[in-house]
């Protein structure tokens, strides 16, 4: 291929940053940009020429990759910056007075999208660049941690307030078992499920997974059996896993949970599901905003990768072999999506394609791939402990299986919470604590901002994926929001509104240009602005919705207006403004 590059040159560090990874192909470019991002505080474009002449990739195309990723920067910054979530759960706990103070105190700070941590609101990460560079998650958050190193970590608390209670399954060894010792993870039973599973057989496992009705846990709910089936029988030897641990939802932070508490666990369950259908390679795809998960995961992999249970030949069983790699996001809610995540693996843009094919016949570098968030994979353990009809009879008919719940915003006792399916939302609520004592329940967010709202009065709601349909609702990926009656619904949509105009990829005209007229259209009506003469902005919010509902490529424009659409019809909190 014949490159042309700008007339730069990398400086010595970039350069060192660059070649420490070897020689590669250009599913080495986020890895690349992140070394470079790492050691120096941003991407130059000499830094950005030395990565294509390694990889051979056009630099206007790396350029457009690098361009993608909210955590780069090709502009020249400070080597240590603070990063200050301002998205939904932050916003209601104090967010924007925070970020007065960092502006009043001097520092160098961006506005983040949701950190992952909504459960300590409200959030920032600290970064400094160097050899290694420094993350630390800041929640709560107060102006004074700013100054503080990043090397100055303090052990987060457990965000699991059931920790210890028995009848736990998802989360019985958080905050319990020590989460990097494969030792004491065997002790509380890891990986008698890989030796069930590697009796079975991988048609075996598939069967005891679709027995137990286990569907997927990030919104879309496609039941895992029938995935792991179709691609055990793809005629293309050549299989991959991948783990969506990108879990970018507002408001969403299980996943998170569970890698930083029970790492081994993750991996048990990727080696039993790349067993099942005959997968050699893993990935998993880590949101770049969790240095916590990303520390213990690489702890976890390469413990089981020495002790025999990764690699070849796994727990004796000539001919399994089977490895993971931990790819880092970079700060792109697009990628939450299955098919954005191959691109951005592979080295392009975090677009979403088109399908068909599906990812069961062509996905990562093409070949038959399965991807299941990481909620999903860890009930895999439990299903070939326990068996999938014993599985099948925890929570519905229609709903296996525990479910775990995100509860955030004004709530009194926020974190991670297990639960069967069909537990009401009002019960779940309860478990929690309710709102801070003085306050009222105004409104509860389900799903995230691609979820809707639910009334006080609708708390009796059985948390089913069929009753929340039924309701006009989503459980989504399991968010639970809750808002007082001091919140501002108004700014809160705006907030909404943004987040999908921010990270809309921009690939198809309906989510491009929708999410940013449905911006538009909230600013006037919460600012009491109308149209021009015969407009209606409730009018133009219903037609714009609508049509990035029908016609957008993926599941970030169809879902765009879900919550907006919600607040109206169900809160009714913008016709006083219409």
């Amino acid at each position: 291929m014949d490159l042309r590059f700008l007339n730069a040159e990398p400086t010595d560090a970039e350069r060192a940053a660059v070649d420490a990874l070897g020689d590669g192909s250009r599913d080495q470019l986020l890895p690349a940009l992140h070394a470079v991002n790492d050691r120096i505080g941003w991407i130059s474009q000499g830094a950005l020429n030395h990565i294509c002449r390694r990889l051979n990739v056009p630099p206007a195309e790396a350029y457009g990759v690098a361009s993608f990723y909210a955590l780069f920067s090709l502009k020249e910054r400070p080597p240590r910056v603070v990063h200050i979530c301002t998205d939904l759960a932050c916003r209601v706990n104090g967010a924007d007075a925070l970020a007065e103070a960092a502006d009043a105190a001097g520092h160098t700070w961006h506005r983040s999208p949701c950190l992952g941590v909504c459960e300590r609101a409200p959030a920032a990460m600290a970064f400094e660049a160097g050899d290694p560079a420094e993350y630390r998650v800041l929640a709560p958050a107060t102006p004074d941690e700013f100054a503080r190193g990043t090397s100055e970590v303090d052990e987060p608390p457990v965000s699991v307030p059931q920790r210890g209670e028995p009848g736990l399954r998802l989360l019985r060894r958080v905050g319990v078992v020590d989460p990097e010792s494969l030792d004491a993870y065997r002790a509380s039973g890891g990986y008698a499920a890989l030796r069930n599973a590697l009796l079975l057989g991988p048609a075996g496992v598939i069967r005891e997974v679709t027995d137990s009705g286990l569907m997927g846990r990030g919104g879309a709910a496609f039941p895992t059996g029938r995935k792991w089936d179709a691609t055990a029988r793809q005629p293309v030897r050549t299989r991959y896993l991948v783990c969506n641990a990108d879990e970018s939802e507002p408001g969403t932070f299980k996943d998170r949970v569970l890698i930083e508490g029970d790492p081994f666990a993750l991996v048990e369950a990727m080696t039993i599901a790349a067993f099942a259908i005959g997968a050699r390679k893993g990935y998993v795809y880590l949101r770049g905003e969790y240095p916590r998960a990303l520390k213990l995961l690489r702890n976890a992999i390469d413990i089981a990768r020495e002790r025999g249970f990764l690699g070849e030949d796994i727990m004796g069983r000539r001919g399994f072999s089977f490895d993971i790699e931990i790819r880092r996001g970079a700060g792109a809610y697009i990628c939450g999506e299955e098919t954005a995540i191959f691109n951005s693996i592979e080295g392009f843009r975090g677009e979403p394609r088109t399908k068909p094919p599906f990812p069961v016949e062509k996905g990562l570098f093409g070949k038959p791939t399965v991807v299941n968030n990481v909620e999903t994979l860890v009930n895999v353990p439990l299903i070939l402990s326990e068996g999938g009809e014993a599985y099948r009879r925890i929570g519905t008919d229609r709903s296996s299986g525990p479910k775990l719940f995100c509860l955030s915003g004004n709530v009194r006792r926020p974190g991670v919470y297990e639960v069967p399916f069909g537990t009401t939302l009002g019960e779940l609520i309860d478990l929690a604590g309710g709102v801070p004592e003085g306050r009222e329940l105004r409104a509860i967010l389900l799903g995230g901002a691609a979820g809707g709202f639910v009334r006080p009065d609708e708390t009796t709601l059985p948390l089913t994926m069929e009753d929340a349909r039924a309701a006009g609702t989503t459980l989504g990926s399991g968010v639970v929001l809750m808002l007082d009656d001091q919140a501002d619904v108004g700014g809160f949509l705006l907030r909404i509104a943004a987040f999908f105009r921010d990270e809309s990829c921009g690939q198809c005209v309906p989510c491009r240009i929708g999410t940013v007229r449905q911006e538009e259209a909230l600013h006037r009506i919460v600012g009491g602005r109308k149209l021009g003469t015969g407009g209606d902005d409730l009018v133009v919010l219903r037609e714009v919705g609508q049509v990035m509902r029908d016609s957008s490529i993926c599941g970030l424009g169809q879902t765009a207006w879900n919550a907006i659409e919600s607040a109206i019809d169900r809160l009714g909190a913008l016709e006083e403004r219409s």
